[in-house]
């Protein structure tokens, strides 16, 4: 046993190594630092033998750490997520709790750097009591996380992170993604913006300065060539995170009038370049793509014929969320509580607990109802389909998770004091996705413009209809 925990460390720090030291990472350096730090930490307890947790009475409650951004201008963003998880937590113990046992949560700020990071995941995952771990929002806090997980044989479920490089390798035995990734997320993008705008020439890119950031520049370019070689990038910005001023960038995209604008900014990220592009006209003067808008709908004016989405199914007021009785509960119970409605942060953690929980249950149902082990909750995750408050959620061979893509544009409506999304368009989960181990960037260069045909067109997503 011993033998095979070091060797299953090995192998996933040395494909994380891969994938540090590719020059078209995008990482930054404090980023690298932390999945370097990542590594470090897994080679040093790969050391040790590892022997499995015998199947164990109930306990009196069970622990979760819950990791996400509680400070910092990523705050904006991470702090959804923790609403969701406690409104969650409270709504399952109500209920009964896990099999009978009730849920609690351990929370950790992503803010606080690597070595926090790293550290508080150690202590965590050395008390039996937390035998799952929510982990991360940000995606290099999951890149950097992942080779402990192997090693320590702790399932580890990325509620946010995106990059499609985390499980690229298909040999992740404890680490699971219930949320997708970014290749359909911004494949979307690109698919929904030829749709309605066929004779766009000139596009440019807003995009934070990290691998999510790069990784969705290169996606939907990518795609956006594969379907209409004829497009033009006219212009890449990469602003470091948590710039609190965009008036330079905003000019060079102003001066380029490019028909069409993409952006991933996110958190007060998101909020400052909406706040300051505003007035200077760069809505009017191009069609904006805001891939994260919907959790600024709220909070900030975006003017109609935005084109947004929820990098995923994950929101409150989509035909299929106002049809669920349980998701209306939950988003009405959120704006009583925190004073606004969930964006989808707060439901893809909500859906990741509904899978942590149907995993726990799966795992008992088949080990005769015993309370179980990590490596049996593990195994649970494993090729499943869990129902959650926005749809279904289907575990790859790859512990990937098959989503659908809603994408709309902003429009005015009179059942709220905010923007709504309307002409939606909601695609499958694996139809924007190649097979588990082919190189997603590979798979795209092979998409000809007759892809697009068979997909679902803007507009079809409504009530009664998918």
């Amino acid at each position: 046993m011993a033998f095979n925990g070091i060797s299953i460390v090995f192998a996933r720090c040395l494909s994380l190594l891969q994938l540090l030291f590719r020059l078209d990472r995008g990482l930054p350096p404090a980023n690298r630092r932390l999945v370097v730090d990542g590594l470090a930490g897994a080679l040093a307890i790969g050391l040790v033998a590892t022997t499995p947790v015998a199947a164990q009475d109930k306990p009196s409650s069970v622990g979760l750490g819950v990791f996400t951004f509680t400070s910092g201008p990523a705050a904006a963003y991470g702090m959804p997520g923790k609403n969701a998880a406690d409104l969650m937590i409270d709504e399952i113990n109500a209920k009964g709790g896990i099999g009978g046992v009730s849920v609690t949560a351990t929370y950790v700020d992503e803010a606080q750097g690597a070595q926090g990071v790293i550290a508080e995941y150690r202590r965590l995952a050395g008390d039996a009591k937390n035998q799952v771990m929510v982990a991360a929002l940000s995606s290099a806090t999951c890149l950097a996380l992942a080779p402990i997980a192997e090693q320590l044989e702790v399932p580890t479920v990325g509620w946010n992170c995106d990059t499609h490089q985390l499980l690229m390798d298909g040999k992740s035995k404890y680490v699971f993604r219930p949320n997708g990734n970014t290749v359909p997320e911004f494949i979307a993008y690109a698919i929904y913006l030829l749709d309605r705008k066929p004779d766009v020439k000139t596009v440019a890119i807003i995009n934070p300065d990290y691998a999510f950031g790069h990784d969705a520049a290169k996606i939907f370019t990518a795609a956006l060539k594969a379907l209409k070689p004829d497009i033009q990038i006219v212009a890449e910005l990469y602003p470091k995170l948590g710039s609190p001023n965009y008036q330079t960038e905003i000019s060079r995209l102003t001066t380029a009038r490019p028909d069409v604008v993409f952006s991933n900014l996110w958190g007060a990220d998101l909020e400052n370049f909406v706040r300051q592009a505003t007035p200077r006209g760069l809505f009017t003067s191009s069609q904006v793509i805001l891939a994260l808008g919907e959790t600024v709908l709220q909070r900030v004016p975006l003017p109609d014929g935005v084109i947004v989405g929820v990098l995923g199914d994950g929101w409150w007021m989509s035909p299929d969320a106002k049809a669920n009785p349980e998701t209306v509960k939950f988003a009405e119970a959120y704006k009583s509580r925190f004073g606004e409605y969930p964006v989808f942060p707060s439901i893809k953690m909500a859906n990741t607990l509904i899978y942590v929980k149907a995993a726990y249950e799966a795992a008992m149902q088949k080990n005769g109802a015993k309370w179980p082990t990590r490596a049996e909750l593990a195994d649970a995750m494993k090729g499943s389909k869990v129902t959650t408050l926005t749809g279904t959620v289907q575990t790859r061979a790859d512990n990937d998770g098959l989503v659908d893509q809603i994408v709309g544009v902003t429009v005015k409506t009179s059942a709220q004091p905010f923007p709504a999304i309307g002409d939606m368009v909601r695609y499958k989960g694996d139809s924007l996705l190649p097979q588990a181990g082919q190189d997603p960037l590979a798979w795209i260069s092979t998409l000809k413009p007759e892809f697009a045909k068979g997909l679902p067109k803007p507009g079809s997503y409504k009530i009664g209809e998918r």
